[in-house]
């Protein structure tokens, strides 16, 4: 992949990454955090560490959590991550269409990844 990685940062923190955006995106899909790690290959609690770092650096929080027990529980995205997550991948999507030419002579200074 020759695209940059944006990555939007509050002080030294990450706000929104790519992998906070995929995180986002797999909780959107699968309805819950254990799903979402389960799919990305991390641990739950990674999962969930993530999500708290994410609802503690946005105004409105992007994950809500229902507590687990007979109906289950689960993870829901809200409106404001919705929100979050268009604009991140608009930003995204600019920042790669602005370095594309850069980016390939960048990547010719580079040794294969095989190597």
């Amino acid at each position: 992949n020759s695209n940059p990685r944006l990555r939007v940062l509050m002080g030294a923190a990450v706000a929104m990454g790519p992998g906070k955006a995929d995180l986002v995106d797999a909780i959107h899909r699968t309805g819950s955090i254990s799903g979402a790690a389960r799919e990305m290959g991390m641990s739950y609690r990674r999962a969930w560490t993530l999500v708290e770092a994410m609802n503690g650096d946005f105004r409105q929080p992007l994950v809500e959590t229902a507590a687990g027990g007979a109906g289950g529980g689960g993870a829901r995205v809200t409106d404001a991550a919705q929100d979050v997550l268009k604009r991140y991948r608009a930003m995204e999507e600019k920042a790669a269409a602005a370095v594309t030419g850069e980016m390939a002579e960048f990547s010719a200074l580079l040794n294969d990844p095989e190597e």
